[in-house]
Parts: structure tokens; C-alpha cells; sequence
């Protein structure tokens, strides 16, 4: 299937690329097939964050939203910031400006921009995964492959085989806000050596895992929101929790947990079932119902880990590039804004004979760089714990706002941050109370994922051996913890010897195991098309 322009994801950046495609077809009086290839059931499917949503790019790309009816209706009413202890909350001044920035879902909003590029004429198609990315003979993109339908565990065709389609552009857009560290696109960044024609240092990750409860009325304060450092996690490990009270009595609540943590015990699930119990947050949730479970790897690199966003036949948008501007803990503006810019381009492409290289210019010329630019020293700052990362951070936002003459490195990719498990001390996790904190099985059932049991495994191990050999012996198995759905666990063989159980049907399409692996030795490929979790308000 032939189109003008394919965008792999229905995400903020992918959507928002297609309208403005459409938009300037109207404009120009032209008319561009675009196609929009999406892993999820549905749009929206697999998308989650937090999310107080800065509407700036959405003004730009559609400004009649409020007209229109966008999922947007809970203005930020009010913006707290606390350093946690134990059995304490000690109020900072807040460092984010949320004025005019309003709480909300976006797996809800993604949808909304869904039926509007689709009222432009854009053709949408949920349930399809890109497996594979198409060559000419001169090596330029020309588009993905997605993947067969009714393959079973042992290769054989099922009774439901279908045929992967070919679909092809003239000009490549690759957007995947919850796929940013699959194979394929991590391939594409190592064949055409982007990394190092754009800002040149490697991308570091979080975790980040979430909850959305229903509280009590009396509880529910809309638009609040609340952002923490500290407790539980310790002052060597990046880190924070948000609570965000949005409508109809639903509250989010977050933990993020950067993937550079040393300590191979640590459990970012087990970490979120601990924060539910501070005294200070507590109180909230008492009394409420948890309405839905999910997690994501955020890219936290910023400024200096934006790789060269073009490559023959395509470019990369929204957080597959890296947009996140990390101390305003937000990116679906900067991946919307993304979006428009390189559909701008491929426009100009397809239309005027122009070239992508168009984007790159427009992205360093556009409030994106600047943006991103005077945010770049906030995530390198906590390198060496909380207090040195607080002190530089105040410096940065009160005296140099942005404009330091400094611009601070990265540490050891995360995998390589994982220190052995001798020189660690174990961490003892209370068991969950089933009223505040739960087990993993609980929460996955709350995030609705399912995948057909009778497919092959999409998480594939290099060396089926490094498990046994090297990661439970020098890192006591982190692949047990690291995971927020429980994919991975050693049990006993026929011999009674420890060996790693892949649940991949359990998938939340997280990819931390992709990242946080200390050999590199995961790899995450997509599943058949409409499998993992099934979102809805998150």
C-alpha cells in the first residue's frame, strides 16, 4: 500500500504531524495521502502520563479547541512542591509555572486528535504494529512492514494468519511516544549514525509508574497539583511522585524513578506501593478505589541527547527524538510542536522540492531549542544525589535562568549505572495491605493488557544463558524487580536450579527491560498489533 507520508504511532507528535499535514493540503489546495500506523487496540490505547498539560503547541495547531470540545476542562488551580521524609512533608518553593496549564488524560486527548486528523482525511489504522523498516537499494527509508497475524509459539500458522502489509511513502514520519526504545528505532539511530550528528551524548531514561483512583468528594480538589523529591527513594536515586486531582473525582497519582539507580534490589513497583503510605498522601487515597494501573519509560537526556532527527526517507518526532523538557515534567507540547514542524518539512518535501534537512533548521529555530536549551543542566545536576542536584538546579533556575555557560554531561548509560549486587544491601519491602498498596497481579489486571498467550514471545534474550550465568549471580536477577508487571522471575528447573521465566503476555509495553538490562541482553520487539495495555483514562 502506497501512500504520500506514513507516521508509525498515533501518539501527541504522530496526530498532531498528520493535521497539520492535512491543514497545509488545504491550504495549498493539494491533496497527500497520510496513514497513521498504530500498535495499540485503539488510539490512546497505550498512551500514558501524567499529565498537566502546557497547551501551547495546541493553540498553535488548532486553535478553536475549546470550541471543539477537546478533553481539556481542568485548569491547574493550584501547584505544590515538597522534599519528603519518612513521616514528613517539608514545603519548597515550587519551581513550576503552571498557570494557564490544566490536568488531564492523555490517552483521552490523544483520542480527541484522533477523530479530528481523521475528519481531515487522514487514515488511521489501530491494531497494526510496525515490525520492520524497508530499504531501497540505496538505503533509504521507504517504509515499515507490519508485523503477521496468527503466528503461533511454535511458527506455525494459525487458522487467523494474515499477512504483514507493506506500507510505503514518499517521506517517513516515525513517532512512538510508548515504543521509543524499540529495536527498529534505535537501529535506525545507530545505521545512519544520528546520535552523534545532533547533540551527541546517549539517552537516559525513567520509569515511570502510575495509578488513577476515584477519592472521596470531600478529597477531591480539582486541579491540584502536587509534585515530591525524596521518600521513598534514597538521596542517591533520581527521582519523584506527582498527585494530580483531575475530574470526576479522579486523582493520579506517579512515581518516576531514573533507570541510572545503582542498587540491583531496588523496585521501583515496590518503591510506588511504599509511597501510598506516607502520612502526608495517605489521607487522600483512604477510602477511594483504584480505577486503573500502567507504567512508561520517560527519555529524561534532554538538550544534549537529541540525535540528528533526519534520515534518508523519514524523520524522528516527539519522544522518539527526546523533547522532554525535564524540570517542568512535560513533553506532549514539545512532541505536538515536533510533529507540525517535520510535517511542515515534509511538505515542502512532497510539494515544493524541498528537503527533510528543512526540520532540523526549523526544530533549532523554534521554541522547542530554546525551551529544551535552557532546561539542558536540571537531569545531569542530580549525577551525584539529591542535595548537589538541588543546589545546582536552584542556581540554574534563580540566578543563571537557563543561560549558564555550562552545559553538564550525562553519567554511564543506566544499564551501566547498575552496580553488583556485593557491594549492594538488599531492600525489604512490606507486603501490600490490599487497600492502599498491592501485588503486581492486582494492578496488571487494572491495566487491562492482554496478549494472545499462543504467539511468540516479543521479548527475546540474546544469549539465553547471560540470565543464569551473569545476571542473577553478580546482580542478583534485577530483571525481577526492574519490570512494574512482573514479565520476568526465576523459578526452579527440573533440577532445581534457578532459571529465568519470560511472562510475556504480561507486557505493559514499558521497555524498561530493554534499558535497565546490565547486558544489554533484552530485546523488545512488538507483539502482534492491538496486544498490551488497553488504556483509557491514563
Amino acid at each position: 500500500m502506497n501512500y504520500d507520508v506514513v507516521i508509525v504511532g498515533a501518539g501527541p507528535a504522530g496526530l498532531s504531524a498528520a493535521i497539520r499535514l492535512k491543514q497545509l493540503c488545504i491550504e495549498k489546495n493539494v491533496d497527500l495521502s497520510v496513514c497513521v500506523v498504530e500498535k495499540g487496540a485503539e488510539v490512546g490505547a497505550h498512551i500514558l502520563s501524567g499529565n498537566v498539560f502546557e497547551p501551547k503547541a495546541l493553540d498553535e495547531l488548532l486553535p478553536q479547541w475549546k470550541e471543539d470540545e477537546a478533553p481539556i476542562d481542568v485548569p491547574v488551580s493550584s501547584d505544590k512542591f515538597w522534599l519528603l521524609t519518612k513521616n514528613h512533608a517539608i514545603s519548597l518553593p515550587s519551581p513550576f509555572d503552571n498557570k494557564g496549564n490544566y490536568v488531564i488524560s492523555l490517552s483521552q486527548l490523544v483520542r480527541w486528535l484522533g477523530l479530528k486528523a481523521e475528519e481531515l482525511g487522514v487514515e488511521i489504522y489501530p491494531g497494526f504494529a510496525a515490525s520492520e523498516i524497508l530499504y531501497d537499494s540505496n538505503n533509504n527509508v521507504v517504509g515499515i512492514a507490519t508485523n503477521d497475524m496468527g503466528i503461533a509459539k511454535d511458527g506455525s500458522r494459525k487458522d487467523t494468519f494474515q499477512r504483514g502489509v507493506e506500507l510505503k511513502g514518499g517521506s517517513k514520519l516515525i513517532e512512538q511516544l510508548q515504543n521509543m526504545v524499540c529495536s527498529y528505532m534505535q537501529k535506525i539511530i545507530r545505521k545512519f549514525d544520528l546520535r552523534k550528528k545532533g547533540q551527541g551524548q546517549h539517552q537516559t531514561y525513567a520509569l515511570g509508574i502510575k495509578e488513577v483512583w476515584e477519592v472521596d468528594e470531600s478529597k477531591h480538589k480539582p486541579g491540584s497539583v502536587l509534585h515530591t523529591l525524596g521518600w521513598p527513594l534514597d538521596y542517591n536515586t533520581y527521582g519523584g511522585s506527582f498527585l494530580y486531582h483531575m475530574k470526576d473525582r479522579q486523582v493520579s497519582i506517579g512515581l518516576v524513578v531514573a533507570l541510572n539507580y545503582h542498587n540491583p534490589f531496588l523496585n521501583p513497583y515496590e518503591e510506588f506501593q511504599k509511597l501510598k503510605h506516607h502520612p502526608a498522601i495517605r489521607p487522600i487515597l483512604e477510602g477511594g478505589t483504584v480505577l486503573q494501573y500502567g507504567a512508561r519509560t520517560l527519555n529524561e537526556g534532554g538538550f544534549q541527547s537529541i540525535p540528528y532527527p533526519v534520515f534518508p526517507g523519514g524523520a524522528i518526532i516527539g519522544c522518539s527524538a527526546g523533547f522532554l523538557n525535564v524540570p517542568k515534567i512535560k513533553g506532549s507540547h514539545t512532541a505536538m510542536k515536533s510533529g507540525m514542524l517535520a510535517a511542515e518539512s515534509a511538505f515542502g518535501l512532497l510539494q515544493e522540492g524541498l528537503n527533510m534537512e528543512t526540520y532540523w533548521d526549523n526544530l533549532r529555530n523554534s521554541w522547542i531549542w530554546k525551551e529544551l536549551y535552557s532546561a539542558r543542566n536540571y537531569r545531569p545536576a542530580f549525577e551525584h544525589g539529591l542535595v548537589p542536584g538541588l543546589a545546582i538546579c536552584a542556581l540554574e533556575h534563580y540566578i543563571f535562568r537557563g543561560r549558564s555557560a555550562v552545559t553538564l554531561k550525562h553519567g554511564k548509560p543506566d544499564h551501566e549505572a547498575t552496580n553488583e549486587a556485593r557491594l549492594c544491601s538488599p531492600i525489604e519491602y512490606p507486603k501490600p495491605d490490599g487497600v492502599l498498596s498491592f501485588d503486581v497481579p492486582t494492578s496488571l489486571y487494572r491495566s487491562n493488557t492482554n496478549h494472545d498467550h499462543d504467539q511468540p514471545a516479543h521479548l527475546r534474550l540474546r544469549d539465553p544463558k547471560i540470565p543464569e550465568v551473569e545476571n542473577l549471580p553478580k546482580y542478583a536477577g534485577p530483571e525481577s524487580r526492574y519490570c512494574p508487571a512482573r514479565v520476568y522471575e526465576y523459578v526452579a528447573d527440573e533440577k532445581g536450579l534457578p532459571k529465568l521465566q519470560i511472562s510475556a503476555q504480561n507486557c505493559l509495553h514499558c521497555k524498561a527491560c530493554d534499558i535497565k538490562d546490565p547486558k544489554q541482553n533484552i530485546e523488545w520487539t512488538v507483539p502482534e498489533g492491538g496486544g498490551g495495555p488497553g488504556y483509557s483514562i491514563m
